[in-house]
């Protein structure tokens, strides 16, 4: 079941670009930016931080706020029919944090409104730059106000996080950045997601099905039911979990990958039982406090045996490895390769260091 939720089955094709590893989950968390590039990078082998930069510059993917009031990516022309049917909930609680902030209702609709017409025509954005229109404007955006207001304007959807322009956030009009949008009743949106979620996850519970979506209940039944033949209902250690139907007759292969994932990475996410992927006395090493902080992993055979953390220099990449379980040097020298994939994947020489 660990390697179902490392890749793809063998009954699924095989993904070769950001668009199709994005569409086979649905949507990846990446309010972490470096995060969510890696869990492209490690899932397409032979990848590279610029190849991945430039498959969302080709608006194969974009990020927005789908879900929980996080960064996802999802697929670029399922933007909307996503923030329409999981991010209704989180405009919902956006009166509260207005008051919060000191921020009025109009404000926040005149502030969509600049941002609108300062992006119409194909304008782009850095995250300092949409502020700064906004003050120019009238509106307060000092503190936490601007970045509320960013957000709700992406959660009403008109504009998305387009690419970083170096390191800087930008945006741009989700109508103009991604046009033609899929157009989904609810029905066809609720069945969709429940397929995308399962598929990758799964086997699971609906329970976290509705965690991960943030839906309701209700909701998270519907879509199951309207995913029909696509989805089946299986006992998994005495309870109830669904499935993708071809994993029934999916072959049964041992897992024995070596993987450093980043943290945040969708392999531990979504799920209120690890136990399949992860020790239970390891869980404060990876979520420390719990507090909804994922730590980088290292992952053999599907179960997180180590963390990790780099450090970035201009010439130089720097991985410290925390060791959870017993490695000999045979697993060690493994771990070291895929970091060294990493380091590849950044462009940068590494230097490895083990905590113990």
């Amino acid at each position: 079941m660990a390697g179902l939720r490392l890749r793809p089955h063998a009954t699924a094709p095989t993904l070769t670009t950001v668009a199709e590893v994005v569409e086979w989950f649905g949507a990846m968390q990446a309010q972490d930016l470096a995060s969510g590039m890696w869990s492209l990078g490690v899932r397409l082998p032979g990848s590279t931080h610029a190849d991945v930069h430039a498959a969302l510059e080709r608006r194969e993917a974009l990020r927005t706020w789908p879900m929980r009031g996080t960064i996802h990516l999802v697929p670029a022309r399922d933007a909307r029919w996503l923030l329409e049917l999981t991010g209704v909930r989180a405009l919902a609680g956006a009166a509260k944090r207005r008051e919060f902030l000191g921020l009025s209702e109009a404000e926040a609709d005149r502030a969509v409104d600049v941002l609108g017409a300062a992006l119409a025509g194909g304008g782009r954005l850095t995250r300092t730059e949409c502020v700064a229109t906004l003050v120019a404007a009238g509106i307060d955006g000092a503190g936490q106000r601007g970045y509320h207001l960013l957000w709700y304007a992406a959660q009403r959807g008109v504009t998305c996080i387009a690419p970083n322009i170096g390191t800087e956030q930008t945006f741009a009009l989700l109508d103009e950045w991604a046009p033609d949008q899929h157009q989904l009743d609810r029905d066809e949106a609720l069945a969709a997601l429940a397929l995308r979620y399962f598929r990758s996850h799964g086997p699971t519970t609906r329970q976290d099905f509705a965690g991960w979506t943030g839906l309701t209940a209700a909701d998270a039944k519907r879509g199951i039911a309207a995913a029909g033949d696509d989805l089946t209902t299986v006992v998994v250690d005495g309870a109830e979990a669904v499935l993708h139907t071809p994993l029934l007759d999916a072959p049964r292969t041992e897992v024995d990958d070596v993987l450093a994932l980043p943290g945040f990475d969708e392999y531990l996410l979504g799920y209120k039982d690890r136990t399949l992927m992860l020790d239970p006395e390891h869980k404060q090493a990876i979520i420390p406090g719990g507090n909804g902080v994922f730590q980088a992993t290292v992952v053999v055979g599907g179960r997180v045996v180590g963390t990790w953390k780099r450090s970035l220099a201009k010439t130089r990449v720097t991985f410290t490895v925390h060791p959870l379980a017993d490695l000999g040097p045979a697993r060690r020298e493994q771990i070291e390769q895929t970091l060294n994939r990493y380091a590849d994947f950044l462009a940068l020489p590494p230097r490895i260091t083990w905590s113990q």
